[in-house]
């Protein structure tokens, strides 16, 4: 039998003057998920797409900063978005 795959969506935020960790700022599944990545792609927010992750996150609830052993995974991907959006500012 195959499981219905529905789409997943997990939204993160960090103040660093507010905030020691990343937090959740909202998930959904379907419908809510693909609201979530429409407001990301409009407001130019990188997406990262990680089936693993996702699953990992799916587990914290909304407003909860991110466990201590996923600050190394969500400072790597941190650094990646920030690489991409400096390159692209340069090439504008």
């Amino acid at each position: 039998m195959k499981k219905d795959k529905k789409e997943k969506a997990i939204a993160l935020k960090y103040d660093p003057e507010i905030d020691q960790a990343p937090r959740i700022a909202a998930k959904g599944i379907g419908e809510l998920a693909r609201r979530i990545l429409k407001i990301a792609v409009d407001e130019n927010i990188p997406v990262v797409e990680d089936p693993v992750l996702i699953s990992l996150l799916d587990k914290i609830q909304i407003d909860y900063p991110i466990p201590e052993f996923l600050y190394e995974v969500i400072a790597e991907l941190l650094a990646f978005t920030y690489n991409l959006e400096s390159k692209e500012a340069r090439s504008s």
